[in-house]
């Protein structure tokens, strides 16, 4: 009576858990969903917007500056004068009142291709801001698309699971009948509800993973109910097995976001030189201004003074001596390109290293699917085998288990040999920037 409360309890986790389920989502919505709604993904586009916006030719300088401002000053002192031939002169609290009103501009025509460089640099963090993002929806879609398999992965397993718990319970249910009967021993009894309430306790525990897959999968998603069944039509999980090297290795060096953003970091270097450089050059400015200036007397031969008109002028100078820092910074600019090229070839080496041992891996999985596929079919008919021997009273409850536990290893194997083939597929198109295929 208590194992029938067990398999029902279990029965009921089963139920509910389909009829939770809300919505199906596929790979490409999934991958969508993620796309519009994560938060690191919508961070990432606001970052681009703002080095989009910095791209201007105000920004980098070639537009003048022009103000207006506005001043009031007065004073009201009293003063007393002692002359030398010891006479006294005093003024009571004289009120003196000055007020300016003006526009001013200022220009730099020309300052050593500085302004140039600048708008060369702000171009680059643009593009910088483009390769960020994209490199974070390549992350995202990374993890959804493993985290999706793994959801299945996960699914299936919990229905390998739920199959070894009907064979056993079967088999309780058979031992159960003899037992009764008295061709059975209390010992056998036993041992086989063991057997169901380990299979039952594997079960319950399976539920847990799957939902926890879940939870993660709705928040790499950002859906606002994290807790939501999903339904996957998916029930297998097939990797490509017609990923080629050299071609992959090809779109590395082409695509990936990391090479891309070192060779940016090496180009901003070089802006950087020319920066430093352009102290090289004269500078020429051009300024101007247009006002209006009053001044107010209380006593004074005049009492109003009103000024009104244009002032101009211009400006070339150029930096003879700053202490030999001119040159010690260039040089040490040339010496940062030297090593973001140095960095941009050890990345190469790196990536080439990665892409070499997950090809490997790859490889590997896909020969031990072929082999699983091979023992699971072996296993499913030592099981049929075993479980008529059994019927038969040839083979033991021992046995009978031992045949159950390898048709599940079975299942387990190539379960996993199809899932870290999956992750390998999906780490050889990351590395080489083709990861956005999974949206086709």
């Amino acid at each position: 009576m208590k194992n029938n409360r067990l398999f029902l309890f279990v029965s009921i986790l089963l139920i509910s858990w389909g009829l939770s389920a809300q919505e199906t989502y596929n790979l490409q919505k999934v991958l969508e969903i993620g796309l519009n709604n994560n938060y690191d993904i919508r961070i990432a586009r606001n970052e681009e917007k703002i080095s989009s916006n910095n791209k201007t030719i105000g920004n980098a300088g070639f537009l003048p500056s022009v103000d207006l401002s506005a001043s009031y000053n007065g004073t009201n002192n009293k003063t007393k004068y002692e002359y030398a031939d010891g006479t006294t002169d005093r003024t009571d609290y004289l009120l003196n009142q000055n007020a300016n009103i003006g526009l001013n501009l200022s220009w730099t025509i020309f300052d050593g291709f500085k302004i140039q460089t600048n708008y060369e640099r702000l171009k680059e963090f643009q593009k910088m801001g483009e390769i960020t993002t994209r490199l974070t929806i390549e992350r995202l879609m990374a993890d959804l698309t493993a985290e999706y398999y793994n959801y299945i992965r996960q699914t299936l397993r919990y229905a390998n699971l739920k199959q070894a718990l009907d064979l056993s319970k079967e088999r309780l249910r058979i031992v159960e009948a003899r037992y009764s009967i008295g061709s059975m021993s209390r010992l056998e009894l036993q041992q086989t509800r063991v057997y169901f309430n380990a299979d039952s306790s594997n079960l319950i525990k399976q539920f847990e993973v799957v939902n926890t897959s879940a939870i993660i999968l709705n928040q790499l998603m950002a859906l606002p109910d994290v807790s939501q069944e999903i339904l996957i039509p998916d029930s297998i999980i097939e990797p490509n097995l017609l990923l080629d090297k050299d071609f992959l290795w090809m779109k590395t060096l082409e695509a990936n976001t990391s090479l891309l953003l070192a060779e940016e970091n090496k180009t901003l270097s070089e802006l950087d030189l020319k920066t430093y450089q352009s102290q090289n050059y004269p500078y020429l400015r051009l300024n101007g201004g247009y006002g209006y200036h009053t001044n107010l007397y209380e006593n004074s031969t005049y009492k109003k003074q009103n000024v009104l008109g244009f002032n101009y002028g211009v400006t070339l100078g150029f930096d003879v001596f700053n202490g030999f820092n001119r040159r010690r910074e260039q040089k040490n600019a040339k010496i940062q390109i030297q090593n973001k090229v140095l960095e941009k070839e050890r990345l190469e080496l790196s990536l080439k290293a990665d892409l070499s041992n997950m090809w490997m891996a790859y490889q590997n999985n896909i020969q031990l699917i072929k082999l699983e596929k091979e023992n699971l079919t072996v296993a499913k008919e030592n099981y049929e085998i075993a479980m008529e021997r059994y019927m038969l009273g040839d083979l033991s409850g021992i046995d009978l288990r031992e045949a159950q536990n390898s048709l599940l290893e079975a299942q387990e194997s190539l379960l996993e040999s199809q899932f870290n083939t999956k992750l390998c597929e999906i780490s050889l198109l990351q590395i080489s920037g083709s990861i956005t295929s999974y949206l086709e």
